[in-house]
């Protein structure tokens, strides 16, 4: 986990070993306007601003951590199953895909493959597509980079000085600030660089950009 390439800064590094203790499910694609809009209207919260992109299969967008931990709350009533965001450390697992590449599918940028500014797809810059729009990653999961960025659990930490080795999240602990909570994973309106598999940002958990989105995990016993 980290910065394997050793071009960006401390906050990626170290580079260091982690073992995933406990199995888990990941969302294929982001949550979107159609999953979410279910669980606003259930609850009576007000639906979030599409920005003009549309709704139905595109991904959900204008959510903040709190809304997002809400919703898998509420998946949680609904199904009995465990849902929630994942740890920054599954988040990187999934995305990576068995790689140690900068990206999933090697360390160069190719058009086609992912929707940020300047890299050939028709969306570059302008807004989000629908999910499926681009190639998945070996594990099957779509937009690990790119469209928007994705909450995950973890507080923000300058470093990877000190961080868990199995996986769970990392949160007040070894100096852990949780007025900022964990985004990974690049977005739609910014350049390739921030959608590099390393790639850490953190935002306020009140805050609901119009690039803010998540996927979920499910705890498998």
């Amino acid at each position: 986990m980290g910065d394997m390439q050793g071009k960006h800064g401390k906050d990626e590094l170290p580079v260091h070993e982690v073992k995933i203790q406990k199995p888990f499910a990941v969302s294929r694609c982001e949550i979107t306007f159609d999953q979410y809009d279910q669980f606003a209207k259930a609850t009576g919260r007000e639906l979030p601003d599409d920005e003009g992109f549309g709704r139905g299969r595109q991904r959900v967008l204008r959510v903040s951590w709190h809304d997002a931990v809400a919703y898998a709350k509420w998946l949680f009533q609904q199904t009995g199953k465990r849902y929630r965001l994942p740890t920054e450390a599954e988040w990187a697992y999934a995305a990576r895909a068995g790689t140690e590449t900068t990206h999933w599918w090697g360390n160069e940028m190719k058009q086609g493959l992912v929707n940020c500014i300047g890299y050939g797809s028709p969306w570059d810059g302008k807004g989000t597509t629908p999910v499926g729009s681009f190639k998945p990653n070996t594990f099957g999961l779509y937009d690990s980079s790119g469209n928007v960025s994705e909450w995950v659990r973890d507080c923000r930490h300058e470093s990877y000085q000190g961080a868990p080795a199995d996986g769970s999240a990392w949160e007040e602990k070894d100096g852990g600030d949780c007025g900022v909570r964990g985004i990974r994973g690049g977005m739609w309106l910014w350049a390739h660089d921030y959608v590099r598999s390393s790639s850490r940002m953190w935002n306020r958990p009140s805050l609901s950009g119009r690039a803010l989105g998540f996927r979920l995990v499910r705890e498998i016993k």
